[in-house]
């Protein structure tokens, strides 16, 4: 279901660390050790498998950077919104 960008902004904002860049819902993941994002990074690959839908990655040393682009011409929705609280979840149990 595709969002308004007042709704999207609204939910963005429920989520931590996450922000909207140039239709783009963009984190930084910060770990204490290089592993620690590698295993994270492995989290959400499983993640994005069973979604069907992957985000951008950067691995930068200790620094994880998602970026998630709409998986329709629509725009960024619910969908991307849930993934996102996934991922979040995901960092909680491996940082």
């Amino acid at each position: 279901m595709q969002l308004t960008e007042e709704e999207l902004l609204e939910q963005i904002g429920k989520l931590e660390g996450w922000k909207l860049e140039q239709n783009y819902m963009v984190r930084k993941y910060m770990f204490s050790e290089y592993m620690k994002g590698i295993a994270f990074v492995d989290e959400v690959a499983a993640i994005s498998e069973a979604f069907d839908h992957h985000p951008h990655i950067t691995i930068d040393y200790k620094s994880v950077y998602l970026r998630l682009s709409a998986r329709e011409e629509n725009g960024l929705g619910a969908m991307d919104l849930r993934q996102a609280h996934e991922f979040n979840e995901a960092f909680e149990k491996t940082r």
